[in-house]
């Protein structure tokens, strides 16, 4: 007799669990529940049965995997959170019995938890953690300029502002900044560091405030993982720069608002000359004893005696060995494998390309309407100089007046003042350009011409870099729609023309050479050949090369429209065989198509409109 399977004791009611069943199992509240899985990366699972797992009810619930929630009994945190459960319990029966001893020796020993091991588990390599560095990013620079309110804690946002600063100053000394974009939302940047390519957005700095309806909770927790994972990145970067970290802060200049000047990157060889000083000389009863004087010492003891003379040699050749252990010799190796793996040094220390010095030779002053942190950030990171007036922030490294600045980046309309000869011959020696001039400038990978960003002029068409606008409307390239309306009065017209010849010549001669055409532009592809001889029977029957081009344009809608037809005839047997998931989501995907043809035409019909009203005007 086979085994009895008893009700709810196997397949999904085993393998799923409900929240409220997690809850009870792990023993913690609601709020450390969603701590826990935010901070382990576990999330609700769909089972493909919903009464099964649920043990015959179909109420709504969210579903866990059983796997995930044993596996979260075990961690640490978890703990941590049940020992600060029992010291709130125990801080606040001191509180209240006015026990205040008590209570500060309590508040001495609030159990704490860390997320190092959380990092180590979820990122097990250094390019797992730059790959899923974009949210944290992203996290990070907002709450950087979030104020501090009583749900923020003020700690909490100068530890964003102190990461997002060590992260960009670490992006433009390594030149590692690629893209920008200016958005509605803020400002995109992509970056390539270790030859992983990260996007990050960062908000515009206004006055900002933190809606009531939105769960800080939950943010924080995300905050919390972020700000760990990205302390640990900037800690590997840093040290494989060979820099300091944490960048030394100069408080007077933060407090004067210099921003990422602030900190000061600093080489740690001077660090590492010290520290093998320090192992290479001893001090013994305040004398300080080197190498040299241990050498010397053996040399006079080994004058005096057979036996002595042993030691010596024995001390002299473990001073050597000790030597040559300590200098390092490279050998070749004999492994061809091992010697092809890129390691983080030598991806670090990859040429860099030229488009990430586009701004090496020219000097830019910000004006005060310019957002400096943006541009200074965007200017660095492509190897140019810039300056900003006191009322940006102190630290700016040189003066309006300075010879050197080549560009000045404005924002507002000229206005004609009375200059002096001097301040005139200065302004012509500069060039006044509107912010955008910039980021298109590091887009396009070059320096583009000035004129047309120039102060004051309308500016064109700020396109995004990434690659997103594939198939959309382009405001740059030619309408689509003056072809086809002028090609359809050109052949209009040729046809008239044709039908006119046709109606002249009355020779057979004539008829056989028009059949001839007929034949040849009916055949006309993409293939040079059949195109050559349909040219060879037009010259042969007398034709234009204009009519020419408009019958091979219309011979080529029109196969066009044949190859269309049968496309969709063979797209719909296609979705015959496609099963009722498969068909639902080609549906969809073909209404996200059309939606954005459809879009893309209507402002190109508007593009054509105002072009129209122009040339009427």
């Amino acid at each position: 007799m086979g085994r009895l399977k008893q009700k709810g004791k196997a397949g999904a009611a085993k393998n799923f669990m409900t929240r409220s069943a997690a809850v009870k199992k792990l023993q913690c509240s609601l709020a450390d529940f969603r701590r826990l899985c935010i901070l382990k990366g576990i999330f609700p699972r769909e089972p493909r049965n919903r009464k099964k797992a649920n043990k015959g009810s179909s109420a709504p619930t969210s579903f866990y995997y059983t796997k995930d929630i044993v596996y979260l009994a075990h961690e640490p945190v978890l703990k941590r959170l049940r020992e600060h459960k029992a010291f709130a319990k125990k801080l606040s029966r001191a509180l209240g019995r006015g026990e205040w001893s008590a209570a500060k020796s309590l508040e001495e020993q609030k159990p704490v938890y860390r997320l190092d091991h959380i990092i180590k588990e979820r990122y097990p390599t250094f390019i797992d953690a730059l790959r899923d560095i974009d949210d944290a990013l992203c996290m990070i620079f907002l709450f950087s300029t979030l104020p501090s309110t009583a749900r923020l804690p003020r700690e909490i946002v100068e530890n964003c502002f102190r990461l997002a600063a060590e992260w960009q100053l670490y992006v433009m000394h390594s030149h590692s900044l690629r893209k920008a974009f200016l958005s509605i939302k803020g400002v995109y940047y992509q970056a390539e560091v270790m030859d992983q390519t990260i996007t990050w957005l960062i908000p515009y700095q206004f006055t900002q405030s933190v809606p009531p309806d939105v769960d800080l909770r939950v943010m924080l927790t995300f905050l919390e993982l972020y700000q760990t994972l990205l302390g640990f990145v900037n800690f590997k970067l840093y040290t494989d720069a060979s820099l300091v970290y944490p960048p030394p802060l100069d408080t007077k200049k933060d407090d004067m608002a210099a921003g990422v000047g602030a900190f000061s990157l600093q080489a740690a060889q001077a660090q590492a000359k010290k520290s093998t000083e320090k192992v290479k000389s001893v001090s013994i009863d305040g004398k300080t004893v080197t190498g040299k004087d241990v050498r010397q010492t053996i040399k006079n003891i080994s004058a005096s005696g057979p036996q002595q003379e042993e030691d010596a040699e024995m001390l002299e050749s473990e001073d050597k060995t000790s030597e040559e252990e300590e200098t390092f010799v490279p050998q070749a190796s004999h492994s061809q494998v091992a010697s092809d793996l890129p390691t983080l040094q030598s991806l670090n220390s990859l040429p860099v390309s030229t488009s990430s010095n586009v701004f090496a030779p020219y000097t830019f002053w910000l004006s005060r309407e310019v957002p400096r942190p943006i541009f200074e950030f965007i200017i660095r990171s492509f190897g140019g100089r810039v300056g900003w007036p006191q009322s940006s922030g102190s630290g700016s490294p040189f003066n309006e007046s300075d010879e050197s600045i080549t560009h000045v980046i404005i924002d507002r309309p000229p206005v004609h003042k009375d200059e002096t000869p001097a301040q005139r011959e200065l302004r012509l020696q500069r060039k006044y350009v509107q912010p955008q001039w910039v980021v298109d400038s590091i887009n396009a990978g070059k320096s583009l011409l000035e004129d047309t960003y120039a102060q004051g002029k309308p500016l064109p068409p700020h396109l995004s870099p990434f690659g997103e606008s594939a198939g959309a409307y382009d405001p740059t390239s030619h309408p689509e729609g003056d072809d086809d309306v002028d090609m359809s009065d050109v052949e209009q017209g040729e046809e008239d023309e044709v039908e006119d010849d046709g109606e002249e010549g009355s020779d057979e001669e004539a008829d056989t050479k028009k059949d001839t055409l007929e034949a040849a532009l009916a055949s006309v592809s993409e293939d040079p050949a059949s195109l050559r001889a349909a040219e060879l029977a037009a010259e042969a029957a007398g034709m234009d090369y204009g009519a020419f081009e408009a019958k091979v344009k219309s011979a080529k809608k029109g196969a066009s429209k044949l190859s269309k037809a049968s496309e969709e005839v063979e797209q719909e047997m296609n979705k015959m065989m496609m099963s009722n998931k498969q068909r639902k989501l080609y549906e969809k995907m073909k209404y996200s198509q059309q939606k954005k043809t459809a879009e893309k035409e209507k402002l190109e019909s508007r593009r054509r409109a105002i072009k129209k009203a122009k040339a009427d005007n």
